[in-house]
């Protein structure tokens, strides 16, 4: 792989839109895009609560998630003020993290269950959704941190993974937006799957945060292909974009600890070129 842009504190959630890619920098609190090739940066929001999930509404609006706070907060595709969307205080028992943002503008939030960075006891979490005029419901409960999710291009199937239970779990989206029939889409032992994207064969690009690899996996758990990040780093969230959306872009920082990416500027992105392209959301 190369290194796109370094100098990162720790990046997650990356995403293509608008010709552009688009990433969260946890402590250094920023949303920041630039062009295709690394070049052109712009510090896009500031999030105090430290920003992490991204996403945009169908009127290209872009959707944050704060995760310290658990809300999300909205900037106008025309630009202007953060403004909050949901506060999820009230269901979650862990920091909010990672979010998919369906095509219909309903954001799909996972959240740790438990205060993992202090060393808590496990403890299972919920995924929440958020409606587009702010609605907030539990959408799935006792899932074993929901971290990383897609949507097929249909809009028809949602898939999360489950970092701590080391698989990806897929429900089917009813008319009405609920999630049903819950099923296992692949078991990956010994990984622990985190961001994530799908390709148009229906296969998932999965980070593995135990590693610096990026997987590619069929329905069922078949690895198929990976890559590996430079310099021993770990793989925290992939993305496939670019003009033909052939490019995965991986975010990679030495470890997840607070205390030492806080503190740091060791984060990088890689990218690489593949056959097949991206699909689905986000």
């Amino acid at each position: 792989m190369d290194v796109l842009l370094d100098g990162g504190t720790f990046f997650e959630c990356p995403r293509w839109h608008g010709g552009r890619w688009w990433v969260s920098d946890f402590y250094s609190t920023t949303v920041r895009s630039f062009g295709a090739d690394g070049g052109d940066q712009v510090e896009e929001v500031v999030v105090d609560g430290r920003p992490s999930g991204l996403g945009f509404t169908p009127d290209g609006d872009l959707l944050v998630v704060s995760m310290l706070d658990h809300r999300v907060l909205r900037r106008s595709a025309a630009g202007g003020p953060l403004v909050e969307v949901a506060d999820l205080s009230a269901q979650v028992t862990g920091i909010c993290n990672d979010m998919v943002v369906d095509a219909s503008g309903v954001a799909w939030v996972g959240e740790f269950g438990f205060d993992f960075f202090a060393g808590a006891a496990f403890a299972p979490a919920v995924l929440s959704r958020v409606a587009a005029d702010g609605t907030v419901t539990v959408a799935a409960r006792d899932l074993a941190f929901p971290n990383g999710a897609v949507v097929t291009d249909d809009g028809s199937t949602l898939i999360v993974g489950e970092t701590f239970a080391s698989r990806y779990t897929a429900f089917t989206v009813a008319g009405d937006g609920t999630l049903t029939d819950r099923r296992e889409w692949a078991a990956l032992p010994g990984a622990f799957p985190d961001g994530c994207c799908l390709d148009a064969r229906g296969r998932i690009w999965s980070a593995d945060a135990r590693s610096g690899r990026c997987l590619l996996v069929e329905e069922g758990g078949r690895v198929v292909d990976e890559v590996t990040v430079p310099g021993g780093l770990h793989a925290f969230a992939c993305m496939l974009g670019g003009p033909e959306r052939r490019t995965l872009l991986v975010c990679a920082a030495p470890d997840s600890d607070p205390a030492k990416r806080s503190v740091a500027t060791e984060a990088l992105l890689a990218i690489v070129d593949v056959d097949v392209p991206g699909a689905g959301l986000p």
